[in-house]
């Protein structure tokens, strides 16, 4: 019975992605905000703070839980087994107030070699419309949802040196039809990456965002690409450090001619 509301607030979350009809007006602003767009865990400390705060003119409901980012982002917060505990995980936040979140390490073991990333979502739920707007208005629940990286003692290198050690190459999808960039990580560390563009030739073509894990490799379609370039190509990406900083890099790209 405990698990009833969040997986009922959880649920409001996917209808934030629905189309609405124009003929209904939609209360759409997310007012609850988190002071930060990443959280870094120090594997030294046992518990880490981050910041609310209720920006609009009415109350909101707060959910917030922590995930694995396993693929399944609609996975109820009742199924999730982290190693870390969140307090509080639900809470009503006045207008113009703030609440803090205490992010609590279990001690359960964790890789040491290398960064382990999770999620923290927040949801906001807007408050029951007036009874003169209720039969007009959908309400639409917000979701925000930040990078938590459990970072171990002693990683050698440092965050910020990871985005250039990245290793690129122009290479087939899935289907004969796509290329995409694939990105290596030789790193311990996390890298996010805010854009990916592909610069041949005099044009730049956009191949999306994403991040690579540690020791791990990720591709990016390369949108409008046609045929594997024959001049010189590099790669330009921007690349989010630990306080949410954006840094511009260039980099060559190895052409796969297969």
């Amino acid at each position: 019975m405990r698990h009833s509301i969040p997986k009922l607030l959880t649920a409001m979350a996917i209808a934030s992605a629905s189309i609405v009809s124009a003929s209904i007006a939609t209360s759409a602003n997310a007012t609850v905000v988190v002071s930060g767009t990443r959280l870094i865990f120090p594997a030294e400390e046992r518990e880490m703070t981050i910041k609310l705060t209720n920006d609009g003119k009415l109350p909101s409901l707060v959910q917030a839980w922590i995930d694995k980012g396993n693929g399944n982002e609609n996975e109820t917060p009742d199924k999730i087994d982290v190693p870390f505990t969140l307090t509080p995980t639900m809470f009503r936040v006045e207008p113009g107030k703030g609440q803090t979140l205490r992010v609590i390490h279990t001690n359960e073991p964790m890789a040491t070699d290398k960064e382990t990333l999770f999620w923290l979502n927040v949801l906001d739920v807007p408050p029951k419309p007036s009874a003169e707007d209720e039969r007009n208005l959908l309400q639409v629940a917000f979701r925000t949802r930040i990078k938590l990286m459990y970072r171990p003692t002693g990683l050698p290198g440092k965050a910020e040196e990871a985005p250039a050690q990245l290793k690129w190459q122009l290479t087939r999808g899935a289907s004969d039809q796509q290329y995409v960039l694939k990105t290596v990580n030789p790193t311990p560390y996390v890298v996010s990456l805010g854009s990916v563009q592909l610069k041949m030739g005099g044009k730049t073509l956009d191949a999306g965002m994403g991040h690579v894990l540690p020791g791990a490799s990720q591709t990016f379609p390369v949108k409008g690409l046609e045929s594997m370039p024959t001049t010189e190509a590099t790669v330009e990406f921007s690349s989010i450090d630990d306080w949410g900083g954006s840094r511009n890099a260039q980099m060559p790209v190895v052409t796969d001619l297969r």
